[in-house]
């Protein structure tokens, strides 16, 4: 690729084998056109968008296996979009969505490279507001709250793109503004249920890394 290096990473989610096309390391960054620096996007950040994340894997393979039957999904800050492929894989109605100028491109290779039909994508900055985007039975992320503001951020994206019956997943390494998240989202209706989770081999108990599931509307739907 111009002006940076790649590699094929394969991993293993959920029983099946995928090709990803991430970055060669963290010290590859080409903005020659300054996309990413209108973007708001440092250059000690670029690379971050193509690495593949402990987060992220975790994230992924709990997708492998959740009840995605008739929902629209939505992954926020999807960068190589592993989630959003296994989605794919399963016939989901998945939109993949990221501010980096170079995320739709690496998602669109991955699914090619893993023989799936090209994903829905959207360019979503999250202050923004987006009237074309619609509304969502589930939104997801991996790491996405590692800045003091973005628990404001999402949250209100959440109230712009969440179903009155939604549900959210977050997978968090442990950053520490998860909590300031949930009682956003709580104030918004949600009830959370906060599973302590292994990120990488390294960890050891209590776990700092969360798998963050946030549900609204579903105890009228799914009476006792």
């Amino acid at each position: 690729m111009p002006g940076y290096l790649t590699r094929n990473i394969a991993l293993r989610i959920g029983g099946r084998d995928y090709a990803i096309r991430a970055l060669s390391d963290r010290q590859q960054y080409a903005d020659p056109q300054g996309h990413a620096e209108r973007a708001g996007i440092s250059s000690a950040l670029w690379c971050l968008f193509g690495q593949i994340w402990p987060s992220g894997q975790v994230l992924a393979e709990a997708m492998s296996g959740f009840d995605v039957a008739g929902k629209r999904i939505l992954e926020i800050g999807c960068g190589l979009g592993l989630s959003s492929l296994v989605l794919q894989h399963r016939r989901a109605d998945v939109t993949a969505s990221d501010h980096h100028p170079l995320a739709e491109s690496f998602l669109q290779h991955n699914a090619r490279l893993n023989q799936l039909p090209a994903i829905a994508y959207r360019d979503l900055p999250w202050e923004i507001p987006d009237a074309r985007l619609g509304r969502f039975d589930l939104i997801i992320g991996s790491d996405v709250l590692y800045e003091r503001n973005h628990a404001t951020l999402l949250s209100a994206l959440l109230q712009r793109h969440a179903k009155p019956r939604a549900e959210v997943l977050i997978t968090d390494p442990g950053r520490g503004n998860s909590s300031v998240f949930t009682r956003a989202l709580a104030l918004q209706g949600y009830s959370v249920d906060e599973q302590r989770s292994r990120f990488n081999e390294s960890d050891d108990p209590p776990f700092r890394g969360r798998l963050l599931k946030y549900q609204r509307g579903m105890a009228a739907a799914n009476p006792a």
